[in-house]
């Protein structure tokens, strides 16, 4: 099976998660995504944060190695100009030029939209910002602990008023994951566009504009009601007892989200036994459960609290109300759902050894895109070079000239 974006090229100006995120997106659906990159590299190879030692004395950043997958790598020096005409010769066959470095930086570099745009008309120009490219603070950067989730309203919504700190994001690059999703969206679409009107685009997607996207319902509500913010709900205290989180016997949780209650409520009941719950006139409906919040609430913990997980694993399926496990992370791999559509596979290393790797959330033809590791610094600066028609000795002068490392 073909990958849906072979024989689209695109070369990479970026650095950190977020735009490369959407560069190994765009890799993994089959594109041919050129890392450029600066002679020391994207500072994300040093970050050590999160790197894995395999036991054989290699360490493995999977950071680096999910948002860069299936790359090729070049070192230039496109502060030079004759690493720019490198670059120009990278663009002559490009469909898509793709950067997230700061508005100055691009200018300095010849590498912003007007300059890309009028040597190259055809190419469309993609760019990750961090507030958007308009504004006062258009110049401005960003990262995704503080301009998505702290900016974008999902900290403070999540957080309890008399909290000592705000919630912070549940993992690295979070929101630059998504926000690099968005990005490889609006670049298919382009691409699509450009294949039925024969018209580039300039596409960008920012940070904030997708936590904004994220936080529609409560954002749109707020700015029409005049209010600030949205109380967060208690967590003792659910609306609908049949949607929240219950602790079983073994220390884990079941997430209900049921919201046709009075459906689900006589079902369930029978289902784990509880024939008593099902006819106490005290919680018959919706509107008698609320009335008696208390009460129901206290019985439904005390329900789930006695009984294993597994128990409840086996009770629940025997009725048709929505329910999941709250998982861990390292549950994953052994969820039937992952392991059946290939939502986690084991990538070649490159030294006889695999890597765990998720793979795009998007299925074509039922099946899970195929993906490769990173690449190392450079590792296709010499072939890259050759495909462009630099010889031997021109790709020598390069690397002497310091305009390739």
């Amino acid at each position: 099976m073909g990958r849906p974006l072979e024989g689209i090229k695109v070369v990479e100006v970026a650095m950190w998660a977020f735009v490369p995120a959407c560069g190994g997106m765009l890799a993994d659906m089959g594109a041919d995504v050129i890392k450029i990159e600066p002679p020391a590299g994207d500072p994300l190879r040093g970050l050590q944060i999160g790197n894995t030692d395999t036991g054989s004395g290699r360490r493995i950043d999977y950071s680096w190695e999910s948002y860069n997958r299936g790359k090729r790598s070049i070192t230039l020096d496109l502060k030079q100009a004759t690493g720019r005409e490198v670059l120009w010769k990278l663009l002559e066959d490009a469909d898509v030029f793709l950067t997230n470095l700061l508005p100055r930086a691009r200018r300095a570099m010849e590498i912003d939209a007007d300059s890309i745009r009028s040597r190259f008309p055809s190419i469309i120009y993609a760019s990750g910002s961090g507030v958007g490219p308009a504004g006062p603070e258009m110049e401005k950067g960003g990262y995704d602990a503080i301009t998505f989730w702290a900016r974008g309203g999902i900290s403070s919504s999540l957080t309890d008023p008399d909290a000592p700190h705000p919630v912070g994001p549940p993992g690295p690059a979070f929101g630059d994951t998504l926000s690099g999703s968005m990005l490889a969206g609006g670049i298919c679409a382009a691409i699509a566009k450009r294949a039925l009107t024969g018209e580039a685009s300039e596409v960008d997607v920012s940070l904030l504009g997708t936590a904004m996207w994220s936080m529609q319902r409560y954002i749109c509500q707020a700015t029409a009601d005049g209010i600030d913010r949205f109380p967060k709900p208690p967590a003792d205290k659910p609306n609908n007892v049949l949607v929240s989180n219950y602790r079983t016997s073994d220390g884990r949780f079941l997430a209900l989200c049921m919201l046709q209650a009075d459906k689900y409520w006589g079902p369930l009941m029978l289902a784990a036994g509880r024939e008593d719950l099902a006819s106490d006139p005290r919680f018959i409906d919706a509107k008698a459960r609320r009335e008696n919040l208390d009460a129901c609430y206290a019985e439904v913990k005390a329900m789930f609290a006695s009984r294993t997980l597994a128990e409840w694993k086996d009770i629940l399926a025997r009725q048709e109300g929505q329910w999941d496990v709250v998982q861990n992370v390292g549950e994953m791999k052994d969820d039937v759902q992952v392991q059946a559509n290939g939502y986690l596979k084991q990538v070649d290393y490159g030294d006889g050894s695999t890597i765990p790797m998720v793979s795009v959330p998007m299925l074509f033809g039922k099946q899970a895109l195929p993906s490769k590791r990173s690449p190392e610094l450079g590792a296709d600066s010499d072939a890259i070079l050759a495909g462009l028609g630099y010889d031997e000795d021109a790709i020598i002068d390069l690397k002497v000239q310091g305009v390739v490392f």
